[in-house]
């Protein structure tokens, strides 16, 4: 089974696939080589839905992604 991780950073596909190959020892995880999307959600789950159905779109196969930061109280929750 193959399985993209929406993600360009190559660091973060190697960490993630053994975590999931350590579960899932048939899965193969590939990092995504595409346009990078427009991430305009207003939540981090938002975004990575952005870029999990930006990688599908590009790749045809199933993907995952995560999306993360630090929200500031003083700012109202802003990133």
């Amino acid at each position: 089974m193959q399985l993209v991780l929406a993600t360009h950073n190559a660091h973060k596909v190697h960490e993630v696939g053994q975590i999931l190959q350590a579960r899932i020892p048939h899965l193969t995880l590939a990092g995504y080589h595409g346009p990078e999307p427009i991430e305009d959600g207003d939540t981090f789950a938002e975004n990575a839905l952005i870029k999990a159905r930006a990688a599908f779109a590009f790749t045809g196969l199933p993907a995952i992604a995560d999306d993360s930061g630090i929200a500031v109280e003083v700012l109202g929750g802003a990133p």
